[in-house]
């Protein structure tokens, strides 16, 4: 079922309608937490994306073989 509310009742602002359910998760799942990665981590990230970028980076059948994996 989709409701309509005119703009002129909102001061010209889209509203969504959700049942109490819905909003209630909604709320629950703001709270869970949010991975916020630290400078040291984004440095680490930046360093691995140029490293693939030049392709310094090894391919996941290539690691194995560097450390001995593979039968």
């Amino acid at each position: 079922m989709t409701v309509i509310i005119p703009t002129n009742l909102t001061n010209g602002k889209e509203l969504v309608i959700i049942s109490k359910e819905e909003y209630e998760t909604l709320v629950q799942l703001r709270e869970i937490y949010e991975f916020s990665p630290t400078d040291q981590q984004k440095k680490a990230l930046n360093t691995a994306r140029r490293n693939r970028k030049a392709g310094k980076a090894l391919n996941l059948d290539d690691l194995k073989k560097e450390l001995g994996l593979t039968n």
